[in-house]
């Protein structure tokens, strides 16, 4: 039980976060005082430039649990300029790292201000401050001796609220207890907790799923969907967010409950996704029409027509004994490499 509660409290998918990028060094007001030396004027450095907000994309993270533990980053400050026109050091930038699919919002508008994706493009959230020139930076033929220097300009600093959507190509939707965690845990090397009873599933999983000639895809397995979830019913649709950028949607419903049940469950499904992001029901979608091991032979046909009519692939499987799993993926993999990747 243990385990399964650090499970929960270790998946994190929103964080508000405090940065602060570091300010500039003041320029310095100095004077050349040389022995021999005449006339040695103003000498006085320019300010280091302060450090910068810098966030990258880490694909070994999942979770942005580090920002619940810790909600303030702020870069270095720009040291001072110094005598003999010497430079102040810059600030050290500071590097936040963060999960691939990370979008990066302004909290109070709303606006997406970055979606963090490609591990190879870094993103500055805040700007460091330009440090102030030092007093030889001034002398003009009117003003030999410049007694100033300018101060360092302040560092960027902002609000900023983090949403992870997970990357996957496939999003397992479906009831609760309609076998989402047992057909991903078949399909991949992932370990989601299994029970007989709803809600076992508090968090997303993901698993990758190798097929043949070293094809694979990812699937995320989504919590159950209940009637009113977009009320907030339930697990509501909190992590609805993670099927967005998936390329294709897997309806898994429960055949053994009956050609009633599985029309009931699938009129749920699609209102409930519907009501959250419209655009979703124009994703590509196949059924998964699970636990047809304990229903007779003769009933497996006639619980795949009652969404025959749908417009969608059906499939008859057993998430628990393996049956129609291969032609389940290979139908899902098609679509997968056949459908462009959705921006959201």
């Amino acid at each position: 039980m243990n385990d399964y509660i650090d499970t929960i409290m270790d998946f994190v998918d929103q964080a508000r976060i405090y940065v602060k990028a570091g300010d500039g060094g003041p320029g310095s007001v100095s004077f050349r005082r040389e022995r021999f030396v005449p006339r040695g004027g103003p000498d006085g450095g320019d300010g280091g430039d302060g450090g910068s907000v810098v966030f990258v994309v880490n694909t070994g993270l999942n979770t942005l649990l580090p920002f619940r533990r810790r909600g303030h980053f702020k870069a270095g400050k720009g040291k001072a300029g110094r005598g003999k026109n010497q430079h102040g050091k810059n600030g050290p930038d500071i590097i936040i790292e963060v999960p691939p699919g990370t979008l990066i919002k302004d909290p109070d508008t709303g606006r997406v201000l970055a979606d963090l994706t490609d591990p190879g493009r870094p993103w500055i959230a805040a700007r460091g401050g330009r440090g102030g020139r030092g007093n030889a930076r001034f002398v003009s033929p009117t003003c030999q001796a410049p007694r100033y220097a300018q101060p360092g300009i302040p560092g960027e600093e902002r609000w900023l609220l983090l949403e992870l959507k997970l990357i996957a190509d496939v999003g397992l939707i479906g009831a609760p207890n309609a076998g989402k965690s047992t057909l991903l845990s078949r399909i991949s090397a992932a370990r989601p907790r299994i029970a007989p009873y709803p809600f076992t599933t508090l968090v997303p999983n993901l698993g990758v799923v190798e097929l043949s000639d070293e094809r694979s895809m990812v699937v995320a397995d989504i919590p159950g969907l209940i009637e009113g979830a977009h009320k907030g019913i339930g697990m509501g649709i909190d992590f609805l967010r993670h099927i967005e950028r998936t390329r294709v949607l897997v309806y898994v419903i429960d055949a053994s409950q009956g050609e009633k049940a599985i029309w009931h469950d699938y009129q749920v499904l699609m209102k409930e996704i519907g009501e959250y992001h419209g655009p979703l029901l124009e994703r590509p979608q196949v059924i998964a029409l699970n636990k047809i091991d304990i229903i007779k032979d003769v009933d497996r046909e006639a619980a795949k027509r009652v969404l025959a009519g749908e417009g969608h692939e059906v499939y008859l499987i057993s998430a628990l004994t393996g049956y129609g799993l291969t032609s389940l993926l290979e139908g899902v993999y098609h679509l997968v490499v056949t459908v462009h990747t959705p921006s959201c």
